[in-house]
């Protein structure tokens, strides 16, 4: 039997997180204090409906990161350094905030990024979807959202590729937890808005990243939507040695780390 508790909870798992998020914000103050360009993106009327926009140069393709935190906590604003990486190599950035649960759903949050990423796809540039955590869950949606089906003048490959790190893909083990205090998700509920049950997407790629110090049930979640989907796309799973959940996405700051120089391939393709 697996303790989905102990699993899921990283914050417990991981002493020091609340120190390594602090670290975030910090490094996040830094980094827009001294970034040039920057500017916010409105994407719907909400207070939190907003887009980070870190721009490298007017052409070429743009990475959106989206922001973990279990869909309730955290915005945006801890994570402006993680466009270091990318924009030192001439990639604009796009780090979206959305509505926090309880006081929206799943499924809420996964329209409002829909919607944040219809607004990136007017600026007409190729699109690459990472994300962290709920991110990673969040990023794997967008990849696999019909979007015709949205919007007719939308094109089908209206995401290039997305990247996961340390994403979640079937959100029923956590229907137990104390994770879903503020989720109010059932098992039904759970398998709708978990992108593992549907339909593959027919276009782009999906590169699936997890801390390799993570527990077996993270390192499942990334195997199990490879698996899944490898007949339908190009897809990826990685395990980085000596990460846990809240150092595996630090690599995104570092020009020449092997997430950055992977993130530039898939938008350079």
């Amino acid at each position: 039997m697996i303790d989905l508790e102990a699993e899921y909870n990283n914050r417990a798992k991981v002493p020091e997180s609340a120190a390594l998020i602090a670290g975030w914000a910090q490094d996040a103050k830094a980094y827009r204090e001294i970034v040039q360009g920057k500017r916010v993106i409105r994407y719907d009327e909400g207070a939190r409906h907003s887009i980070d926009y870190f721009p490298a140069r007017d052409e070429g393709p743009i990475v959106a990161f989206i922001h973990g935190g279990y869909w309730q906590v955290l915005d945006s604003s801890f994570f402006s350094h993680l466009a270091r990486g990318l924009n030192s190599h001439g990639i604009s950035v796009a780090i979206p905030s959305y509505d926090l649960c309880p006081n929206v759903s799943v499924g809420d949050i996964i329209v409002q990024m829909r919607a944040a990423t219809r607004e990136l796809a007017k600026l007409g540039r190729p699109l690459i979807v990472s994300g962290h955590s709920a991110g990673g869950h969040l990023a794997a949606c967008m990849l696999a959202t019909d979007w015709r089906a949205l919007d007719p003048a939308l094109p089908q490959d209206l995401i290039v590729g997305a990247y996961a790190i340390s994403g979640l893909f079937d959100l029923r083990p956590l229907v137990p937890t104390s994770i879903n205090n503020a989720l109010h998700l059932n098992d039904a509920g759970a398998r709708e808005v978990s992108p593992l049950f549907w339909p593959a997407p027919s276009c782009g790629s999906l590169d699936a990243v997890v801390g390799g110090d993570e527990g077996v049930e993270y390192l499942r979640q990334s195997q199990s939507i490879v698996d899944a989907w490898s007949a339908h796309i190009p897809t990826r799973f990685e395990a980085l040695p000596g990460a846990n959940h809240f150092t595996a996405v630090a690599p995104l700051a570092d020009p020449q780390s092997a997430m950055v120089l992977r993130l530039k391939a898939l938008a350079t393709l």
